[in-house]
């Protein structure tokens, strides 16, 4: 570590946010994440220049997107949103892929790089940055919950997989083999994953719960650092092997500890969310280029024109293609939260920029536009619920859109 003074740092305003979020709670319900960000921007090259980077940080860094992808893909219950629903997400986020590649081709006079780059980023759905925000207003039980665990699901990992396609630097017949040979070995892993666990399973994960032991745990990282490894052999994003970890973790404590799962995922959660987490948001505002893009050009007349499009190209078929059943006061929350997006659209141009396909300024207003996503549609998406009392339809979802 080269640099110690910037992880405390970091670490001091991964505790400072909160009690910001706190002390405005009274007048505005703001994310953390915004705090997060807005606090490393602070600290980052561009304002103080207090923040200093070392391979520790960054290696820090990715592992918390990594645990964030992970706690999105365990709080998938496929078994709830599979059906009429799921349908409907996977149709919604095609004709977004469609839209996003279309009108970046348009932005960028026809670059089929960098219209790539662009058009999957305006596709994706920080599901893991919005399921704090969904539990603590309430909105994640019921069916408008469901659904949108569905649309959210599908908006973060459907990227996932089109960045192993489109952004991986192989043929697109070559990665499509490399991304079924991924998904032959996931397949396996959760066959063996559905199979009862021996009693003593169950037992040592109970009895370990509140020792140094701590099996559960240990077992939880062990199929995430599994996933990770076998992403990246296979020259995948380790994103993917991230979310196929939450996945399967899911699925083995739901069927070989239920009564322990609960207090398991606190553990992990509380790892994630209390250190982890945080230091890749804080991270990534040190890395936000401010400078590019308040250079008064073209980059700044952008981050509106890309915070315009996420919601056009992600939320308006999420809205469009909601199950019938649903308000349309909650159509609109679902397009809102659908459309806010930002750890998939750092990575996404994180890769554009190492590719030289994107330039500074265009990834600097499409991060720029993410962070205002995160800002100000979920904002709205609670105000539109607000009318309806946070209540959906609870039943199953109706005849007419299983059919769908």
């Amino acid at each position: 570590m080269t640099h110690p003074g910037t992880l405390v740092l970091i670490v001091a305003v991964a505790v400072l946010a909160p009690l910001l979020v706190h002390g405005v709670h009274r007048w505005a319900r703001i994310p953390l994440v915004i705090f997060e960000i807005l606090l490393g921007i602070l600290v980052g090259p561009d304002v103080l220049g207090w923040a200093q980077h070392d391979k520790v940080i960054d290696t820090l860094s990715e592992l918390g997107l990594a645990m964030l992808i992970f706690l999105a893909g365990y709080e998938i219950d496929f078994a709830a949103v599979r059906g009429g629903t799921l349908r409907r997400a996977g149709w919604a986020w095609a004709v977004s892929l469609v839209l996003g590649l279309g009108i970046a081709l348009g932005l960028t006079g026809l670059d089929v790089s960098q219209s790539v780059v662009i058009g999957t980023a305006l596709t994706s759905t920080a599901l893991g940055t919005v399921l704090p925000i969904l539990r603590d207003s309430g909105d994640l039980r019921g069916r408008f919950g469901t659904v949108m665990m569905a649309f959210g699901a599908v908006g973060e990992f459907a990227p996932i997989v089109a960045m192993a396609v489109l952004l991986s630097g192989r043929k697109p017949g070559i990665s499509s083999l490399v991304l079924l040979a991924f998904a032959a070995v996931i397949a396996l892993t959760v066959r063996w994953a559905l199979r009862p666990r021996p009693p003593w399973f169950s037992r040592i994960v109970r009895t370990t719960l509140h020792t140094s032991g701590q099996f559960a745990v240990r077992f939880v990282m062990l199929l995430l650092v599994a996933m990770l490894g076998l992403a990246h052999l296979l020259g995948l994003d380790v994103l993917l092997g991230a979310f196929a970890a939450g996945l399967l973790t899911r699925i083995v404590f739901q069927g070989a500890a239920p009564e322990s799962g609960p207090e398991v995922l606190g553990k992990v959660e509380a790892m994630g969310f209390g250190f982890l987490v945080p230091l890749f948001f804080i991270v990534t505002g040190i890395d936000f280029d401010l400078a590019s893009l308040l250079d008064g050009g073209r980059a700044l007349l952008l981050l509106p024109v890309f915070l315009v499009l996420f919601l056009l190209v992600r939320g308006l078929p999420a809205y469009l293609l909601a199950p019938r059943d649903l308000a349309r006061a909650d159509r609109r929350a679902l397009a809102l939260y659908s459309s806010t997006c930002l750890p998939l659209v750092v990575a996404i141009t994180t890769i554009g920029l190492d590719e030289d396909v994107l330039g500074k300024g265009e990834a600097a207003a499409l991060v720029g536009a993410a962070m205002l996503s995160v800002l100000v549609f979920p904002l709205l998406a609670l105000r539109a619920r607000a009318g309806t009392g946070g209540r959906a339809a609870e039943g199953g979802e109706t005849e007419e859109a299983e059919a769908w």
